[in-house]
């Protein structure tokens, strides 16, 4: 094997040749960051396979739902009947089922409220509801009344309510494969959603006196069984969300006949609860919404909404809805709703995109609600199965966003004269994808909220961070942007959980960051650094198609991606899922090293120069006047054969040895010794934990610059520090480490070499001061500015 010399800036060294010799590592640093999750995940067996599809003795139990509910507009108060057929689908027998009552959530003695920690500030003080949660609920008498629960045949049976849980006891256990049918009589008031801090409830208008109310959680709801849990009955508490079943619906709304109803599922009568001018105009909108600028077709004009709300209700109405295979149903009503509506193509079948608002609420809701519920109905039946649901529906009212089955309650209201702020209509844009996207995860594909919030809150951020680059290319993603979840990553590791903890043990304040950041941020990495797009993006889609209508488990997921893609992710899962660790890498040195050529003629005349650089030091510059005065110079007896000796003379048996290495080189070793390549030994340190690959842009000395990257198994000898050898041919002048801030390195000052000077962080806070304070936002700005113009724009 030839040895090929390599120079680094002074020094000459002899090293393998790079071309047959791996370069020599660090010493190594045992690790297990790159086993497989092995025991961490649950043994696969017929019901969950390990490849990560449900398997052939996956099961599901199912709940058929017929419900008759009356809304008292004027006691904010729902009263209902329900009829429930429950299919046991599972192998085993069960004695007894069981049901969710969250309305008990607002009782003063729920678990929920009585296990809220809280304090007081002594300069900034606290609010009522900080000090007593109990203070807004007090003398409300809120949660389920429970006044009959009866079996098929009228016969009362037992029942135990613990908290947000009633156990109904069977005469007789629902053998596998039957079902079992009983009724339930309830009723609740309504919890006013903005001094509660609900999910769901009213919004009091002062002065047009009116209410919109946006029902959810409202009826006794089957709990899951299944081959994991068995029984999913643990306590509503305000944070886990729900863990719900499939079925189908019959649901009957008498409301106050002049409201306005929006719900899971079709209309059956709308020509007894529309006017000849509303159905007109509901057919007016049918096969509209395909072509750019369509705008959608107002069923309830801003007019009419109004003239409601100075109105007086002279009676009821009933509006039937029927909703097939959906795992929950919810409803919003109210005089003061204008409804409009589209129904484009969605994967080759019409979907209704509807939308119902408040006056309030325009005029940003009436330009952009529906054509966003469009949009995102589009962009997710692309990358995950399409929609089957027949209606989609938006409702502003008091809740800032929630998603139910084919029905989502958002936010984003203008201010009264009608303008609103950038990030105002930024949150319209990204609550309205982010809560329509929800039929998809986990209305569809039906995760265990309880359990695990990541699961259909994570996913769903990174689907609604790629819906919303797809409405604009210039939209604020954060949610899905590396850079942005750093500062969640910096904090201390007592200060955060792992992604895979249960969605109630997620501590206060960290919930967004946790459930919805941080996981739809590790998607988006897998899909642009580690997987790629063609890969993440087929595994993703295999996910949602494997796992549409049936209830997946992290597990699931997990093993999907990697099924599907034939790329190892255990790892990624360990740092990023399971772990509390921050991304750090560092780049700590770049040693520079060139091929010699070994050509005396050039190797000698490169040594010379380099000695008397190395001899022009101060002190000899400084004597060089009395130079001719030193003894050498005086006296010639002083002198020997070193004195006129030139070690950087090229000798005859310098040339033959030259000669000679030449002619035992390969064509391959000739041509990188001439090529006047350059080798650079980076140096990397690992300091945050989670091995993640390596992005490494290197700026040339002409201008031009490339990009290497190197898979994160590059740690796997050693996950503390590693070397790597660069080879160009060009000279490097800089060096950056995730130059797009892709792996959301906490500490990217370590990044560059050589090191990069960067403002501090006083610097920053100044320069970020210099705008001012805040003010009108540019709308109010822009109107008083331009005093004649009239109106408020609104729709």
């Amino acid at each position: 094997m030839q040895k090929i010399i390599l120079l680094i800036v002074g020094l000459t060294i002899s090293v393998e040749s790079v071309l047959s010799q791996a370069p020599t590592s660090p010493r190594q640093h045992a690790n297990t960051r790159f086993e497989q999750l092995g025991p961490m995940l649950p043994t696969p067996n017929t019901f969950r396979t390990a490849s990560g599809a449900p398997g052939k003795d996956y099961f599901q139990n199912r709940a058929d739902y017929d419900i008759k509910a009356t809304l008292d507009d004027a006691k904010q108060r729902i009263t209902g009947s329900e009829t429930v057929t429950y299919h046991n689908n599972s192998t085993d027998a069960l004695p007894f089922i069981w049901l969710q009552l969250d309305q008990n959530l607002f009782r003063p003695e729920s678990i929920g409220k009585a296990t809220q920690t809280n304090s007081i500030d002594a300069h900034q003080g606290a609010t009522f509801r900080q000090v007593d949660p109990n203070a807004t609920i007090a003398n409300k008498n809120y949660g389920h009344k429970i006044t009959s629960v009866r079996d098929q045949a009228g016969k009362a049976l037992k029942y135990t309510i613990n908290q947000t849980m009633m156990r109904i006891d069977l005469p007789q256990a629902v053998a596998p494969g039957k079902s079992v049918t009983f009724s339930i009589d309830w009723n609740f008031n309504i919890v006013d959603v903005k001094s509660v801090g609900a999910r769901s409830g009213y919004e009091f208008f002062p002065k047009d006196g009116n209410y919109i109310y946006e029902i959810a959680q409202w009826f006794p709801r089957l709990c899951a069984y299944n081959d994991v849990a068995g029984w999913q009955n643990k306590q509503f508490l305000g944070q886990g969300e729900f863990t719900l079943i499939f079925g189908n619906y019959k649901v009957a709304l008498t409301v106050p006949n002049d409201h306005i109803v929006g719900a899971t599922g079709e209309l059956q009568n709308p020509a007894q609860v529309l006017t000849p001018i509303q159905q007109k105009r509901w057919n007016e909108a049918k096969g509209r919404g395909d072509k750019p600028g369509e705008n959608p077709i107002v069923i309830v004009t801003q007019a009419e909404a109004e003239a409601a709300e100075k109105a007086k209700p002279t009676g009821t109405k009933t509006w039937v809805y029927k909703a097939d295979n959906v795992r929950d149903f919810s409803f919003a009503s109210s005089r003061k709703f204008i409804w409009d509506a589209l129904q484009p193509n969605v994967e080759g079948k019409r979907v209704w995109a509807m939308s119902l608002y408040p006056k309030e609420a325009n005029p940003l809701w009436g330009q952009y609600s529906t054509r966003l519920v469009a949009h995102t109905l589009r962009s997710y039946s692309r990358r995950t199965v399409a929609y089957p649901y027949p209606v989609a529906y938006s409702v502003h009212g008091p809740v800032g966003g929630m998603e139910y089955p084919m029905i989502s309650f958002n936010g984003a209201r203008p201010e009264p004269d009608g303008t609103y702020s950038e990030s105002t209509k930024n949150f319209l844009i990204l609550v309205v994808i982010h809560e329509v996207g929800h039929n998809f995860f986990p209305m569809i594909v039906n995760s265990d909220e309880r359990q695990w919030s990541w699961m259909d809150e994570g996913l769903n951020s990174f689907m609604e961070g790629l819906a919303c680059l797809e409405w604009d290319a210039d939209f604020p993603a954060h949610g899905i942007d590396p850079q942005y979840i750093v500062p969640y990553m910096q904090l201390d590791s007592s200060k955060q959980v792992p992604i895979m903890s249960s969605s109630d043990n997620i501590l206060p304040g960290t919930f967004g960051p946790n459930a919805y950041s941080k996981p739809a941020t590790a998607l988006n990495i897998l899909r642009e650094t580690v997987m790629g797009r063609e890969l993440f993006d087929y595994a993703f889609k295999e996910y949602a198609r494997r796992w549409a209508f049936k209830s997946p488990e992290p597990a699931d997921f997990f093993r999907t991606l990697e099924d599907a893609s034939g790329v190892d992710l255990d790892w990624f899962w360990k740092g990023w899922f399971y772990g509390v660790q921050p991304v750090d890498q560092a780049l700590v040195k770049v040693d520079w090293f060139q091929a010699n050529s070994q050509n005396p003629e050039l190797t000698k005349t490169e040594a010379r120069t380099a000695a008397q650089r190395r001899l022009n030091t101060i002190s000899r510059q400084r004597d060089a006047l009395s130079k001719d005065q030193t003894v050498v110079a005086q006296d010639s007896t002083m002198r020997d054969f070193y004195n006129r000796y030139d070690p950087y003379a090229v000798t005859d048996e310098d040339r033959k040895k030259y000669q000679d290495y030449v002619s035992s080189l390969s064509a391959e070793e000739k041509l990188l010794t001439e090529a006047g390549t350059n080798f650079y030994t980076l140096s990397l340190k690992n300091k945050g934990g989670i091995p993640m690959p390596v992005i490494v842009r290197m700026e040339f000395e002409d201008g031009t610059d490339s990009i290497a990257r190197f898979p994160a198994e590059i740690w796997r000898f050693n996950d503390q520090s590693i070397q790597k050898i660069i080879a160009t041919n060009k000279r490097v002048k800089q060096w950056t480490l995730d130059p797009f801030y892709e792996i959301a390195d906490t500490n990217p000052e370590d990044n560059s070499f050589p090191p990069v000077a960067r403002p501090s962080r006083f610097q920053l806070f100044k320069q970020q001061q210099r705008g001012g304070a805040t003010g009108p936002n540019p709308m109010q700005q822009q109107k008083q500015q331009a005093p004649a113009r009239q109106g408020t724009g609104r729709n």
